[in-house]
């Protein structure tokens, strides 16, 4: 073959088939063997934590144990002092999954005071035994028993486990960060600064009917975490323009975004990609004008964003409704989901939006904003030069 072939795109396909397939299979690969890892430590965790809670082990037995594996296998990663406790921990913490947790594990306890039982513990960890040990396929029945998102559980790390385990105190708080996490491939540092946050108690606010119009629970659940309540547009400021807050109209607001587009996505959150201002459709002979409209890559849908200079009416939301109506006819196309939409207004009620939305099936949801009032503040004398001035 020469170089001519090697390089000939008649081969571009071929090569980007057996790429895709590589990809999938070493994806694969990875979720089988982080499955593992988490159903071979939570076994270990078991079984340091019946060890030492019940006082079979001294003190100091887990930073023993660690070492003894350190010389025993050399190079071994992953089993430190610390992460043997946080293997018990992750046990511990999850330990709704183990039916059989009150059972006396005898056969692990046949040798007390020596370390750990290998051949016993790796029974237990491959398949449920007489000890009420787990392995992955007990833990699986387990988490569809409890309504635990099985996917989302075994495609995030252990490390991510250990966070989320550590800063949160409800099993409603684990199962929202656990699947936020897989949803979102969020790095650990990521999800440290979202758990710092306090997304959770965060989540939602927005008024939407994102649960409602969006079939797929975990679309909507990516719909609802991707929008907050409030907007701080720092980038705008009405006063520079020359305009009274009263007298600013939509269009103000609108060109001020467009001007300053990069900072508005980067305010409204990840995944959106700028399609244009004003977008025109002509539907049946009638016109209409989208204010804002992006195409978000997480949710794989058009996002509207119609803005409103006051408070919230609920004629807005038919409006929107109609945008989208039109959207979905002409413009989403095959592998994108529903488009949805958002009212950027002022102020609402929000209790009077949910009440409202109620009458939708489209997906929407209604934020605020605030434009920069501190930039006027520093723009203007202070109070002793103002009485001078005059």
């Amino acid at each position: 073959m020469t170089l001519k072939d090697i390089l000939s795109p008649k081969y571009n396909d071929a090569v980007h088939q057996i790429k895709a397939a590589i990809l999938q299979s070493q994806s694969k690969a990875l979720a089988s063997v982080n499955q593992e890892q988490l159903a071979l430590y939570y076994g270990i965790g078991r079984y340091i934590s019946y060890n030492t809670r019940k006082g079979y082990w001294g003190k100091d037995a887990i930073s023993t144990i660690s070492k003894q594996l350190s010389i025993a296998m050399p190079g071994l990663k992953g089993f430190s002092s610390s992460n043997l406790k946080n293997m018990r921990l992750f046990y511990e913490q999850w330990k709704c999954l183990d039916t059989n947790s009150s059972v006396a594990t005898d056969e692990l306890q046949k040798s007390v005071n020596s370390p750990v039982a290998t051949g016993e513990l790796r029974k237990s960890v491959n398949s449920p035994d007489a000890s009420g040990e787990l392995g992955s396929n007990i833990i699986t029945a387990n988490i569809h028993h409890l309504d635990i998102p099985i996917a989302a559980f075994f495609s995030i790390s252990f490390s991510h486990h250990i966070l989320i385990l550590s800063k949160t105190n409800s099993i409603q708080e684990r199962y929202y960060y656990v699947q936020l996490c897989a949803d979102l491939k969020l790095s650990h540092e990521k999800l440290t600064r979202i758990i710092a946050e306090d997304a959770y108690h965060n989540q939602g606010k927005m008024p939407n009917n994102f649960s409602a119009a969006i079939p797929d629970d975990k679309q909507a659940f990516k719909a609802i975490q991707m929008f907050k309540d409030e907007y701080l547009l720092d980038f705008i400021n009405v006063e520079q323009l020359g305009q009274r807050e009263e007298d600013i109209d939509e269009r103000v607001i609108e060109n001020e975004i467009v001007h300053n587009i990069r900072n508005f996505i980067m305010t409204f959150g990840k995944g959106f990609a700028y399609i244009g201002n004003q977008v025109h459709y002509d539907k049946l002979g009638h016109d209409s004008w989208i204010d804002l409209l992006f195409f978000n890559r997480i949710l794989r849908s058009l996002v509207v964003v119609e803005l409103k200079k006051g408070s919230f009416k609920p004629g807005y939301l038919g409006q929107l409704s109609h945008y989208l109506h039109i959207l979905d006819d002409d413009e989403r196309i095959e592998g994108e989901n529903p488009p949805l939409g958002i009212i950027l207004c002022k102020d609402a009620d929000k209790t009077f939006v949910e009440y409202v939305l109620q009458d939708y099936q489209r997906p929407m949801g209604v934020a605020t904003y605030r434009a920069n009032q501190e930039k006027l503040k520093q723009l203007l004398p202070d109070e002793e030069e103002m009485k001078k001035l005059l």
